[in-house]
């Protein structure tokens, strides 16, 4: 019963039949992964999942009759609780902030290593964001243009903020944490953390640490991607 509750079902949409077949053996190596049902189109997509209603769809942007995006919004209007991947070649910047908006929750290109692509799948599964590196420094450049951070002259958070930010996380951010987090967010590496702080070096990687696992991500910039994603700075 126990293992059964734990496995992560799926759909994949893939227009391509030869690589939705090999998109699916990758994918069952995976104990905790089963593929429930296949699409070819973004309109089949969303019947599939009303059909079967999965917890993860895997879904191609670029596809006949409708695309993966617009699919993907559909998805998440009806079935906010159903979390979708896009799988794609493209790392123009229109289809990924587009997949971003229309509410996917991760983003990796086709030749991404097979253990990205199960972790991204158990991220988004958990309730995080995953990006592929490519991506997520894209869309950090882009934040960065945009988004305060860093505790300017804007007036201070309220607790009820953060906590609200905080919410979904399997364990909060310490007030120190979040002070790295900022500073992880601007750029700053380890040292440049210590010395703003006037912590010692071993102390800024134990934070910076403690924030990647908090997060659920596996490197600095998708920790400042997932920040800004759920309002955390």
């Amino acid at each position: 019963m126990n293992e059964t509750s734990n496995v992560i079902k799926i759909v994949l949409v893939e227009d391509h039949l030869l690589t939705r077949i090999g998109l699916k053996t990758v994918i069952e190596r995976q104990p905790d992964f089963k593929i429930i049902g296949e699409a070819e189109n973004g309109e089949e997509a969303v019947r599939k999942v009303n059909e079967l209603r999965p917890d993860v769809v895997l879904m191609d942007v670029g596809m006949p009759v409708m695309d993966g995006i617009e699919a993907a919004r559909k998805v998440k209007e009806q079935h906010k609780e159903v979390e979708v991947v896009m799988l794609t070649s493209h790392d123009n910047d229109r289809d990924i902030f587009a997949s971003l908006a229309a509410g996917a929750g991760g983003y990796c290109l086709k030749d991404v290593e097979p253990e990205r692509l199960y972790s991204a799948i158990r991220s988004v599964k958990a309730g995080d964001i995953w990006l592929d590196s490519a991506i997520a420094s894209k869309v950090l450049k882009q934040y960065q243009g945009t988004v305060p951070v860093g505790g300017g002259t804007e007036q201070a958070r309220s607790a009820a903020d953060i906590r609200k930010a905080q919410q979904g996380l399997p364990e909060p951010l310490s007030p120190r944490e979040m002070e790295v987090l900022a500073l992880l967010v601007e750029g700053l590496s380890n040292q440049n953390i210590a010395d703003k702080l006037i912590i010692s070096l071993a102390t800024a990687k134990t934070h910076v640490r403690n924030i990647l696992n908090k997060l659920a991500v596996d490197d600095r910039t998708q920790a400042a991607v997932s920040a800004m994603r759920r309002g955390l700075v």
